[in-house]
């Protein structure tokens, strides 16, 4: 085994370490889509019930730590504007879950949003399976499975990602549900069997704005949020 390949190894390892570290921190589940790239035609349902729920105990954490509000949610408060219903949900969501910071999440929702589109455009289905719900996975495999089938190939080369900003939030039971707008540079290409172009540009760099939504069971042993939910935002 050669150091080049060892040194991308150990890179990955520790890429999905810090993902998990970041990203993992709670929540539950909603809707599928399925092809990132796509802009306009992507499905919005209802993500199945995962068993048994929990409703959690309704708990003022100020009242019963007799911690000022301003000092329990100030990370809250740097996000979303206080009284806003976002900073409600939030607030929820730190409730339930006192190691919860929003700028964490973010954080991790970014590497999370880069692996993902990439893995797609790779059918990397073993990394997609570990960041996906089961719903939203089957939607990606699908689509892998079909372009694999027509004997296509999409050549992606993700640039950046010019912003990403937590939009909405549930709590809901004992799942938590933040969606976040993200918006991308991306140069896409999908290339049919003799390398023929099929759909996009190899060479153009496009803006890309979707609105995906990850989610955690609060109460899980598993640290890690899935995401749930994709649509395209045309606004």
């Amino acid at each position: 085994m050669s150091f080049g390949t060892i040194f991308f190894i150990v890179l990955a390892a520790i890429v999905l370490f810090q993902l998990r570290n970041v990203l993992g921190r709670r929540t539950g589940s909603e809707r599928p889509p399925f092809d990132p790239y796509s802009r306009s035609e992507t499905p919005r349902e209802e993500a199945a019930s995962n068993g048994n729920v929990v409703t959690l105990p309704s708990r003022r954490v100020e009242e019963s730590d007799g911690v000022p509000a301003r000092v329990l949610y100030e990370k809250i408060d740097k996000i979303a504007t206080p009284g806003s219903p976002l900073n409600g949900e939030l607030r929820k969501i730190r409730d339930a879950d006192p190691e919860f910071d929003p700028a964490e999440f973010l954080d991790g929702a970014k590497i999370a949003y880069e692996m993902i589109v990439n893995g797609f455009a790779d059918g990397d289905k073993r990394v997609l399976k570990g960041l996906l719900s089961p719903d939203v996975y089957a939607d990606f495999e699908r689509a892998i499975t079909e372009r694999e089938a027509a004997g296509q190939k999409m050549s992606s080369s993700f640039v950046g990602i010019d912003d990403a900003k937590i939009v909405a939030a549930e709590m809901k039971d004992r799942e938590a549900q933040i969606t976040v707008r993200f918006v991308s540079q991306l140069i896409s290409a999908t290339l049919g069997p003799n390398g023929e172009l099929v759909d996009g540009d190899p060479e153009a760099v496009v803006e890309v704005r979707d609105i995906w939504s990850f989610a955690r069971d609060i109460r899980s042993r598993d640290p890690n949020w899935k995401l749930v939910g994709t649509e395209s935002d045309e606004a």
